[in-house]
């Protein structure tokens, strides 16, 4: 459709989730290739654009492995000259550190995009880490939408950025933001960049004597970013007319929240939403200059507030999370911004009814792992020295009743590396529990410290032939090939054990545990039998 009077095409509205704006972003940006891990609040990004692909062949999607074989990938890509997007979650991107830390370093040639959704509140996750930190850790720039039409503009912005500074870009989204749905208005999409590798790759060999060039070659980039900050329109200052009373900065999504806690008016404060970074000292500075008092809002750290009481002397005051006025920890809530601003709280309304008892999650009905589990528990039964790790996915609810038969959930891979761990310190039995894309995503590497070190544990990977968790997505190795890796690194055929996971061999499963516990070395048990929810989702597409 064109504008009748600017002649120009004019797209048609289209309701997504902030994710899916970042996904149709990306492709109108002329995004080659896109590359992540499923992690909730970030899953819907790479799902989205695996659709396109399969309907129309472009772009190329994929999931990997783990967050940081997925951000190598998208580094290809760029260093062929195209543009290269990469989902995560934020305790993904710590998975991808060294190479997005690193990247930032070399001589980008395509435009490279990493989304991370962070997650305030932990609703899914085991922290509630700020992304904007490990991005100003790099140096780099990073947008922050406050809702899903800026997501899909930051999205197709972030690419432009990345080829001008030659960086990657970070894209950082929130849980509220990215599962939120908005009508948003595309562009006209642009064509992908073609082909062009560089004559000298000079400057992606990290080396010292090259590194060392790019890294001063960074740190005078940084002048022309705060530039670029200072002047981008994601800053939006408004001073009221008279000097003094409340100034507030919000970042992000915080803006929706300020505008709720008011009705929508702010007329009576001086306002500076931030949606860039480096943080723009000067709009700061002027903010303050205008104000008596000033309040921070934002999702996730502390994180313009702490920079702020490096930049204003006393007697400015700054209020917000480091002094208590805004919660630490959670999400944001209009209730909270009314308390920091001063305003009465809003009485809630009394819910109609009777009160309902909690009803805390629960393995499926069906579930292969409640096999697994029954199988462990009466293996372990009378044995009060057994140490039972785990790892992330559905099979964690293990933890909770009628079960209680895992002891520990700290990040993706660890249950192997712990069980390892408590051997060498004497435990006995020492298990480790982790599903079968876990193992892939981390796991394997602990295995060959295992194998190496022969460690006095038993590991049973929980083969549901799917990541489960966040939806179904496709393992990136079959379940049939999950004995030929374990075997591969190393570990005796004669303790490695491949069961079905099944109410009716429950007690088979137990005597193989029990046997390969009382061996004094490593052993593996693979239980396997496909998620019951993947194997409806695979009926409903037949």
């Amino acid at each position: 459709m064109a504008d009748a009077t600017t002649g120009r095409e004019v797209l048609r509205e289209q309701v997504w989730l902030g994710d899916e704006a970042v996904a149709e972003g990306a492709v109108d940006a002329g995004v080659t290739a896109a590359y992540g891990y499923p992690g909730t609040p970030s899953t819907e990004i790479l799902e989205h654009l695996l659709r396109r692909s399969r309907s129309s062949g472009r772009p190329v999607a994929s999931w990997c492995a783990n967050e940081k074989t997925a951000y190598e990938a998208a580094l290809g890509v760029s260093m062929a000259g195209r543009r290269a997007l990469v989902a995560m979650k934020h305790v993904g991107l710590n998975v991808a550190a060294d190479a997005f830390v690193n990247s930032a370093l070399v001589d980008l040639e395509g435009g490279l995009v990493v989304v991370v959704a962070d997650d305030p509140g932990m609703h899914s996750s085991q922290n509630e880490q700020d992304t904007r930190w490990l991005a100003d850790f790099a140096r780099v720039p990073c947008l922050e939408p406050a809702d899903a039409q800026q997501a899909y503009e930051a999205t197709r912005e972030a690419f432009d950025l990345s080829e001008r500074f030659r960086v990657p870009v970070v894209v950082r989204l929130v849980t509220r933001l990215a599962h939120g749905r908005q009508a948003v208005r595309p562009a006209p999409a642009r064509p992908e960049s073609p082909l062009a590798l560089r004559a000298d790759p000079s400057a992606w060999i990290l080396l010292p004597v090259n590194a060392r060039r790019q890294w001063r070659k960074l740190l005078e980039a940084h002048d022309a970013m705060r530039s670029w900050s200072e002047e981008s329109p994601w800053q939006v200052l408004r001073l009221r007319p008279e000097r003094g009373g409340l100034g507030v900065v919000t970042t992000g999504i915080a803006r929706n929240h300020l505008l709720e806690a008011l009705g929508g008016d702010l007329a009576g404060i001086s306002h500076l939403q931030v949606g860039a970074y480096p943080v723009p000292e000067g709009l700061l500075r002027r903010l303050a200059a205008h104000a008596d008092r000033l309040v921070v809002l934002e999702e996730g750290y502390p994180y313009v507030e702490r920079l702020l009481r490096g930049v204003f002397p006393p007697p400015i005051e700054v209020a917000g999370k480091t002094t208590g006025a805004v919660p630490l920890a959670g999400e944001l809530t209009p209730d909270a911004v009314r308390a920091a601003l001063g305003i009465p709280r809003r009485e809630p309304m009394a819910p109609p009814g009777f009160a309902v008892p909690a009803r805390p999650p629960q393995l499926c009905t069906g579930c292969p792992h409640r096999d697994s589990f029954d199988a462990i528990r009466e293996a372990l039964a009378g044995i009060d020295t057994a140490l039972v790790t785990s790892d992330i996915g559905c099979y964690t609810l293990g933890a909770l009743p009628p079960y209680r038969a895992i002891q520990s959930c700290v990040c993706m891979g660890a249950s192997v590396g712990m069980a390892r761990g408590a051997a060498d310190a004497g435990v006995h039995p020492a298990v480790a529990v982790i599903g079968d894309s876990t193992f892939l995503h981390s796991g394997v590497t602990a295995l060959m410290d295992a194998v190496a070190a022969d460690a006095d544990m038993t590991l049973v990977i929980l083969d549901n032939e799917t990541v489960g968790m966040t939806g179904q997505q496709a393992t990136v190795l079959p379940g049939s090939r999950l004995e030929p890796v374990v075997l591969g690194v190393g570990v005796d055929p004669a303790h490695c054990h491949v069961v079905e996971a099944n109410p009716r061999k429950v007690h088979e499963i137990a005597d193989v545990l029990r046997r390969e516990i009382a061996h004094r070395g490593l052993s593996v048990v693979i239980a396997v039998r496909t998620c019951i929810q993947a194997a409806k989702k695979e009926r409903r597409s037949e």
